[in-house]
């Protein structure tokens, strides 16, 4: 038995050890209360079947009991960690079977009657949505219609109207890794989505009372004010400022407030709820304390308190209640009653709290950019903060302001680089793309819109009752002129956006997992988060970039070349398509057509390309045009093809070497993209998997390499 003693010896000093970590960081575990929430509902999201859902529930009470007999600090943290991921799972399999609602299979054409829910004025784009139920041939189908401003009329929430609409089911992913806007209807309960084929018209207007109903009008006639106050693209971002609506900002003003890192400046969340919240409170304070006999008698800090709280709640609801605004309004009622009872306002326990809250009531936020990116951003600043040797060196003390700016001033740009590597990874995943210089705009735009814009927006729509808003307007116009000049200056420097391919979700998962490491513990322990961190962003750079993608209607195709183009198959592709290839391939220098390189030959109805990688080589022979081509001459090309696109259905006879992403087969994957250098075909069914909106999608078709591509040494194994 001696052998084994230094073994026992170990074994005791680590667990020594292991009691002495837990022991110290006691404290945080609570931090990961929403963590672990938000790990099972993440997983059910990332996996596609009823199975691998009842899979993963049996793993996570198996974690729980084990943690259970184990006993201990470690064992209660398995224990709750356990139930909190079950849980997870368990809240968003029933949300997202609980929000189910009729939805339509297939495009139609259709008069719809309903009652009009929700009016949206995207005049960016001369639009105006309205979301109704009908009650028509497709009753209890929510649908959302795009008309014509110039038709929509005055129409508002709670109007009964008739209109006549050419309909669509709600759309999958484009591409492989794009927005799912399929997914996102299906939790607001949308069946369908079209445009307007004529002037709506109202049947019944809708009669005053109700508070919804009331709310919403307000937010469009104010929306519409400060449209007109102001005008043009700063109109649109005054708008968005004060209600949220973001349809009257241009795209070239909304996408250098995206490439600069300024975007969040447009969705209404902790900035602009601490803004009013702080005014409010600060003002009530200062107004009250006039009284000598309020001053020495009533408890000023829990009436400015709940002044600011009230502030808070109306301005969330004026905003539309989205994400950001919800998350920031309850860390404020939750900074304003720490305050109210003496305690520290803004902590890590704050955050959690609250990110706990949001998930409990909506987990389908989890996966929303707006989501994550808020909680980054926060979670990231009071981390930074809460470090003992940044505050010490950050807190106020006695000396002259032109002593403490540079210090002020290089805590601001400390927190502004923090920020963005907290927000990178989540910009690369989601958007494939980030601005450089966020942090250097940030630290001007944040102070100009905090002390400058918002306030000179407030006095002018309080003056605007008596008529004297007049002035303010001119300055309010004037600082977001600043503002926007400022974000297309940023944007526009050299090396200002990064731009990356899809991001694995893995490395994604690697990368976040490590910055919550370094956020959520204390000490030395916290620095293990780099290995996770570093790994997943070794993941994504080594991520090989697909070379063909393909739309899921089979229009559109893009080929990337080394040149840093992605050529497309329609020269006359619209921008959407156009932006999407790009930033899906990564490609610097934009999109051109396909006819414009010199690896394709192109006629009016279809093109033949070579796409080489890794010394492989692919013939691809795609369609583009309703023109049907004789058996004689597409027969061949398709024999000498090894991929053939297709918008249509094509013959049976058309057998490239390798697969033909026709219509029908289009239909059962989804969109893809293809990388030549290894065979690997990612497409949208798999990412869809078995999730209730994807559920009556034709079975996924597999794709198997055979034929020619075999004999360029990629055989075996299905490219999926």
């Amino acid at each position: 038995m001696k052998e084994w003693a230094p073994a026992r010896r170990l074994t005791g000093h680590a667990l020594r050890a292991l009691a002495a970590l837990l022991h110290h960081q006691a404290g945080q575990f609570v931090l990961w209360a929403p963590v672990a929430l938000g790990s099972g509902i993440g997983l059910w999201f990332a996996t596609g079947s009823a199975m691998a859902w009842q899979a993963l529930l049996f793993l996570f009470a198996a974690m729980s009991v084990a943690g259970m007999a184990a006993g201990g600090r470690l064992g209660r943290m398995l224990l709750w960690l356990g139930l909190l991921a079950a849980f997870g799972i368990a809240l968003i399999w029933i949300r997202a079977e609980w929000v189910a609602a009729p939805r339509m299979d297939r495009p139609v054409t259709a008069v719809l009657t309903g009652k009009v829910e929700n009016v949206e004025h995207l005049l960016g784009r001369g639009l105006i949505r309205l979301t109704l139920m009908d009650e028509g041939a497709h009753r209890g189908v929510r649908v959302r219609v795009s008309v014509d401003d110039g038709k929509a009329g005055a129409i508002a929430a709670g109007d009964r109207i008739a209109v006549s609409a050419r309909l669509m089911p709600p759309a999958p992913p484009a591409l492989p890794g794009g927005f799912d806007f399929e997914r996102f209807a299906w939790f607001k309960g949308i069946g369908a989505t079209g445009r307007a084929l004529g002037a709506p018209v109202v049947v019944a207007a809708s009669t005053p009372g109700g508070f919804w109903p009331w709310l919403d009008r307000l937010r469009n006639r104010l929306t519409a004010h400060v449209l007109m106050r102001v005008g043009g693209a700063e109109g649109g971002i005054a708008a968005s400022l004060v209600t949220g609506d973001q349809g009257g900002v241009p795209e070239d003003a909304a996408q250098a407030m995206r490439d600069s890192g300024l975007t969040h400046l447009l969705s209404i969340s902790g900035l602009h709820v601490a803004a009013v919240v702080g005014f409010f409170m600060l003002a009530t304070r200062r107004l009250l304390a006039l009284s000598t006999r309020a001053a020495i008698h009533w408890p000023l800090t829990l009436i400015g308190a709940g002044a600011g709280a009230s502030a808070g709640v109306a301005y969330s609801l004026l905003a539309g209640g989205e994400v950001p605004t919800v998350r920031s309004c309850i860390a404020a009622l939750l900074v304003l009653a720490g305050l109210a009872l003496g305690r520290e306002a803004i902590t890590l326990r704050l955050v959690a709290a609250g990110a706990f809250i949001i998930l409990l009531v909506r987990p389908e936020a989890l996966v929303s950019a707006s989501f994550q990116l808020s909680f980054a951003a926060v979670t990231a600043i009071v981390a930074l903060h809460e470090l003992p040797w940044l505050r010490e060196r950050l807190m106020a003390r006695e000396e002259p302001w032109w002593s403490s700016l540079p210090r002020q001033g290089a805590g601001l740009l400390l927190t502004g680089l923090v920020v963005e590597a907290a927000l990178a990874p989540i910009g690369f995943y989601h958007f494939n793309r980030m601005g450089v210089y966020g942090a250097l705009a940030n630290i001007i735009a944040i102070p100009l819109t905090t002390f400058v814009v918002m306030p000179l927006e407030a006095m002018a729509l309080l003056l605007d009752m008596a008529g004297l808003g007049g002035p303010f307007w001119v300055l309010t116009r004037w600082s977001l002129a600043l503002l926007l000049w400022i974000a297309r200056t940023t944007a526009g420097l050299p090396g200002g956006v990064a731009l990356v391919s899809a991001m694995p979700a893995a490395a994604f998962a690697l990368m976040v997992l490590g910055g919550l490491w370094l956020c959520l513990w204390r000490g030395w322990f916290r620095l293990f988060g780099a290995i996770p961190l570093l790994g997943g962003a070794i993941i994504a750079l080594a991520a090989p970039t697909p070379d063909i993608f393909v739309t899921g209607d089979g229009r559109h195709l893009g080929i990337r070349q080394a040149d840093g183009h992605i050529y497309l198959l329609r020269p006359r592709a619209g921008d959407y398509i156009r932006g999407l290839m790009s930033d899906k391939s990564a490609a610097a220098n934009g999109a051109a057509p396909l006819d414009d390189t010199i690896r394709a030959r192109c006629s009016r109805d279809a093109c033949v390309a070579g796409v080489v990688e890794n010394g492989r080589h692919i013939r691809l022979l795609a369609t583009r045009s309703a023109v049907l081509i004789s058996r004689r001459s597409f027969a061949p090309a398709c024999a000498a093809a090894d991929i053939v696109v297709s918008d249509r259905r094509l013959p049976y006879w058309c057998r490239p070497a390798w697969f033909r992403a026709d219509r029908a087969f289009l239909a059962r994957t989804g969109g893809m993209a293809i990388d030549v250098g290894t065979g690997q075909v990612v497409t949208v069914a798999q990412g869809q998997g078995s999730h209730p909106w994807s559920r009556r999608r034709p079975p996924v078709e597999k794709v198997s390499s055979t034929g020619r591509f075999n004999n360029m040494g990629l055989s075996g194994g299905n490219p999926h």
